[in-house]
């Protein structure tokens, strides 16, 4: 299943221009060289981004060809300090390989750290379960308490190599307490060509990982075809309720500035 793993990756309801992201562009260590990763880096060195590869095994063939195809700023060191040379430290390994490696990057005090990782398992009748009772996202937050922990689920590595190669963006669902945090994500996601899409805080990483589980079944199930999540945008409830629905969420009048979609919501009908 290697090929499909997913990375999963809310709509906002406000959105700032995506060309404004390309002034917050920072360094990035790529954890993880695997099917994931060797799709990630290139894709965000493409897009100005600084690219260092943090992996077990620096010197290798096969990660010196990845830095060789990810562009000549590139490079690759050990995983420590990989994360201890950048801004925003993008975690692309499996569990349980990940509970040590989380545990181990050293100070990431400040950091942003983006979790795309799923604790799962197979259960007894083949279908996946989580091997966690929180999420993956909030777990790394409580070993790095310091850290600016985002949770994003993108899309299978073939769809970050050609994002169009469907026919429209794929939806990745954005998790975190911090706003700004939150924000730089959703513009590198947008950067890979995918479509971010506000999921609140960080325990509803939680929910991320559920949905990312329900992306195997068909692969599990050995279906001839599989999906990628879309979203398709709707201003209904807004034009309906207004103000007058649910209490409005903590966060209400200062959510994060998400890039701007690519069909705005249609105005609300007249009354």
């Amino acid at each position: 299943m290697k090929k499909y793993a997913p990375l999963l990756l809310c709509m906002a309801f406000s959105f700032i221009p995506v060309q404004l992201y390309a002034q917050a562009h920072r360094s990035v260590a790529i954890i993880g060289t695997g099917d994931m990763g060797d799709s990630i880096g290139p894709q965000l060195a493409k897009k100005g981004y600084d690219v260092v590869y943090g992996s077990r095994t620096p010197t290798s063939k096969a990660v010196r060809d990845l830095v060789r195809r990810t562009g000549p700023d590139a490079r690759a060191t050990t995983q420590r300090q990989a994360a201890r040379k950048t801004d925003i430290v993008v975690l692309v390994v499996p569990w349980p390989a990940m509970e040590k490696i989380a545990q181990n990057l050293g100070n990431l005090e400040g950091k942003i750290v983006v979790d795309v990782s799923l604790p799962i398992r197979q259960a007894e009748d083949g279908y996946l379960e989580s091997t966690v009772d929180t999420s993956s996202a909030q777990m790394i937050q409580a070993w790095n308490p310091g850290a600016r922990v985002v949770k994003t689920v993108l899309a299978g590595s073939n769809v970050i190599d050609e994002p169009m190669s469907l026919g429209g963006r794929v939806t990745s669902f954005v998790a975190a307490d911090d706003i700004q945090a939150k924000e730089i994500v959703a513009g590198m996601v947008a950067d890979l060509g995918l479509s971010p899409l506000d999921a609140g805080p960080l325990r509803n990483a939680k929910a991320i990982e559920a949905w990312a589980r329900l992306w195997f079944v068909p692969v599990l199930q050995k279906r001839k075809q599989g999906f990628e999540l879309a979203v398709l945008p709707s201003n209904h409830w807004h034009c309906i309720w207004q103000d007058e629905w649910y209490e409005p969420v903590a966060d209400s009048e200062n959510l994060a500035q998400f890039p701007a979609p690519e069909k705005p919501p249609e105005p609300c009908p007249a009354e």
